[in-house]
């Protein structure tokens, strides 16, 4: 994984340990949605603030009313299950889209599961915390 995208790996992980860890399920699952990151975050009632912007991976701050999160896209199926490999070593809660994510405490990813579909991992906290 290339500095750029650790770093965005941290600053996602770091978000998700500000907000807490959890699971989540819906009952009705939502058609999942697609689209670039700004189209992702106009369907999440978010205005997305840049931390990243590589080909590789684009990722943004998000706040809503339900809380914050980290939208992250990625240009490749690959680059995102290696991503997504990486800070479940973490802990937290993400919600997973075709080349998207989204990492937030377990009521926030329950709501934007509701808007955007997707499906729902529980990452495992490997330190001794």
């Amino acid at each position: 994984m290339r500095t750029e995208a650790r770093v965005a790996l941290g600053a996602a992980v770091a978000a998700v340990l500000l907000t807490g860890c959890g699971t989540s399920s819906s009952p009705h699952e939502p058609a999942t949605a697609s689209g670039t990151l700004e189209q992702l975050a106009a369907r999440a009632a978010c205005h997305p603030v840049l931390s990243t912007d590589s080909a590789e991976l684009r990722q943004a701050n998000c706040t809503t009313g339900d809380g914050r999160y980290v939208l992250a896209t990625f240009a490749t199926d690959r680059g995102q299950r290696e991503w997504i490999n990486e800070a479940e070593d973490y802990g937290g809660v993400y919600l997973v889209g075709r080349k998207w994510v989204a990492v937030g405490s377990e009521p926030v990813v329950t709501a934007l599961h509701g808007r955007l579909g997707g499906s729902v991992e529980t990452g495992t906290m490997h330190s001794g915390h």
